[in-house]
């Protein structure tokens, strides 16, 4: 790699090589990379300097006429750091309810079957387990006496389903077990007045039963898994290598491309650090950003119920400004970067301040630069 200083100038002058000629004179320094995606490029870009022997300062000195071997020009644009990734149109991720008590497999929600708040998800010995809306799984048999956050999450749930007579909060007492009885009663369940492990499963919201983990009539332990259970809004799931981590970002803007190649606009509503298992013995596992997509309109998803998909991902955009080629950026002596700017028959190195780097293109600005200027280029 090369760097290029304005005591080049005169040297160059003396000597005159020619533009392709062995005798042109080298000189070693240091490229700093300015974005991971960019080094490689940075590193060629330097190489020019070197293979051309620039010369020059900030004020944008004149060369002797050695002129590059190529050239580019200066252009004005909306420059954008987008990328596209491969995605899975589905319902996110899958979860799995699991029997709390040992007994046999009686009843279960059919595979596709939508599941509300209050209702039945599946049976052991004939004892409905119910869904329940809430972020605190259940962990104790609740009843009168305890205190907690389950307890008021629970009440706040009898109350949506059209109960009272008891006060909602973090105390379970008498009246709430008064209507717990009322509840179990309209459930066909023994009217104990306490909520059994087992009795309720509590998601975010309305799910979707995904699959069967245990069909009618299999004997089942605490632990084993009954059924796996979704969301309800199809959303796409996209898995990006940990240096794309820039593209994630909650709320941004995506558009999502159907396998019918219809475009639909999206947004981003959540990200997660996972670790992927490879296949093969050999195989090491991988650190992955998971991201979570829906579409703005769901309406436009009719009619795919799993599919692959592709998302575009905008990290960065600046508007209306100069850019060239990356391969154009001289790594300079007194630090940073410039652009030989070629006038007639004769060169100049200024000094530029770098932006965006995106699609093979950078930002700069520096003195002197305009629209349509030409830089000198590598072969």
């Amino acid at each position: 790699m090369s760097t290029a200083s304005a005591t080049d100038t005169d040297d160059r002058a003396q000597e005159q090589p020619s533009p392709t000629g062995p005798g042109r004179r080298r000189r070693s320094g240091r490229v700093r990379g300015v974005a991971v995606a960019t080094t490689a490029v940075l590193a060629v870009a330097a190489g020019v300097a070197a293979a051309v022997g620039y010369g020059g300062n900030d004020g944008g000195t004149a060369t002797a006429s050695v002129l590059p071997p190529a050239t580019a020009q200066v252009t004005r644009q909306t420059l954008v750091d987008a990328e596209t990734a491969d995605g899975e149109l589905g319902y996110g991720e899958t979860r799995t309810a699991v029997a709390r008590t040992p007994g046999t497999v009686t009843w279960l929600a059919d595979t596709g079957d939508r599941v509300g708040r209050g209702k039945p998800l599946y049976a052991v010995d004939n004892h409905k387990t119910v869904l329940l809306y809430g972020s605190l799984p259940a962990y104790r048999t609740l009843r009168p006496g305890l205190t907690g956050a389950d307890v008021e999450q629970f009440e706040k749930n009898l109350a949506k389903l059209g109960y009272d007579g008891f006060t909602v909060d973090d105390e379970y007492t008498s009246a709430t077990a008064e209507v717990v009885e009322e509840w179990q009663d309209d459930l066909g369940l023994e009217q104990t007045g306490r909520v059994e492990l087992g009795q309720v499963v509590y998601a975010s919201g309305e799910v979707r039963v995904e699959s069967h983990e245990a069909t009618v009539g299999d004997a089942v332990q605490p632990g084993a898994g009954v059924l796996g259970y979704t969301r309800t809004a199809r959303v796409v799931t996209v898995l990006l290598d940990v240096d794309d981590q820039r593209l994630a970002k909650r709320d941004a803007e995506v558009t999502i491309t159907l396998p019918d190649g219809k475009d639909v606009a999206g947004k981003i509503t959540g990200t997660e650090t996972v670790i992927e298992t490879g296949s093969g013995a050999n195989a090491e596992p991988e650190t992955k950003i998971e991201v979570t997509v829906a579409a703005d309109d769901p309406k436009q998803l009719a009619g795919f119920d799993r599919a692959s998909v592709e998302v575009a991902f905008t990290a960065e955009e600046r508007t209306d400004v100069l850019t060239v080629p990356v391969a154009a950026l001289l790594a300079l002596a007194e630090g940073g970067y410039g652009v030989e700017v070629v006038d007639g028959t004769s060169t100049r190195i200024v000094a530029v301040q770098t932006g965006l780097f995106a699609s093979g293109r950078v930002e700069i600005s520096g003195d002197g630069l305009a629209e349509g200027a030409t830089v000198g280029m590598p072969k």
